[in-house]
């Protein structure tokens, strides 16, 4: 395993995964009273830079790992920024099924790394 690799396409999956989640959710919080076809325009102007450093990253990402080890990342790199995303930006409560469902996706980082 190239940790250098690993690290280096964690960190930009997590930079793309808070852009996606600007551009899905960021819009509920401060344009709930636009037209929805103007929300979406600036929402793909976000997802844009999200994929900017998306596509980047799978590709880095795919050099050292495989192709459902880069999709199991990518989850629980989503999990671990949706969180935070929820609570601290949009305002929602902590639950406990927060934890559960990371117990879950951790479970399956370690099926799915477990052989590398």
């Amino acid at each position: 395993m190239n940790w250098s690799i690993l690290g280096q396409t964690t960190v930009m999956l997590a930079v793309a995964n808070f852009f996606m989640l600007l551009a899905w959710y960021g819009h509920l919080k401060h344009f709930i009273g636009k037209p929805w076809y103007l929300v979406a325009v600036i929402s793909w102007g976000i997802a844009l830079v999200e994929y900017l450093i998306q596509v980047p990253a799978n590709r880095i990402g795919y050099t050292a790992l495989t192709l459902p080890q880069l999709k199991i990342l990518q989850e629980a790199v989503t999990l671990a920024v949706f969180v935070p995303f929820a609570v601290f930006y949009m305002g929602q409560p902590v639950k406990l099924d927060y934890l559960w469902a990371a117990v879950c996706i951790m479970g399956a980082v370690y099926f799915i790394f477990r052989s590398a």
